[in-house]
């Protein structure tokens, strides 16, 4: 009984498909297309309108946003989608000219941004 569980488990562990991977694809996509313009590639607000918007695009890699976002597991979301006015396209991209098409986000696809962004700020 114990070695056909043991197989079972092992059987298992091997046809799923490794949830980091794809969901770090998403993430990674899904940063490129809507965040990096103003954040930059390397989430340190170097991003081709990281000075031209207001407030100034933060850099998400400093010692106090790695600690807002360790208390606040969720912050990076929230900051996507709880805007204030709930405008998902900041001001900021209409006011130089940069067409973001619309994105019918999910909850799978606020996890994969979150769990990328979240990958890079704790390697930098």
């Amino acid at each position: 009984m114990k070695i056909l569980l043991i197989i079972l488990l092992g059987t298992l562990s091997l046809i799923q498909t490794p949830l980091s991977l794809a969901d770090n694809t998403n993430g990674k996509n899904l940063y490129s297309q809507r965040c990096a313009m103003c954040h930059g590639p390397d989430l340190k607000a170097t991003g081709p309108l990281a000075k031209k918007s207001n407030p100034p695009t933060p850099d998400l890699t400093t010692p106090a946003f790695k600690k807002r976002l360790a208390a606040y597991p969720g912050v990076i979301v929230s900051s996507v989608i709880l805007r204030p006015n709930g405008d998902l396209i900041p001001k900021t991209l209409r006011e130089n000219g940069v067409k973001v098409a619309p994105h019918a986000w999910n909850v799978k696809d606020l996890r994969d941004l979150n769990e990328y962004m979240s990958g890079v700020i704790s390697k930098s």
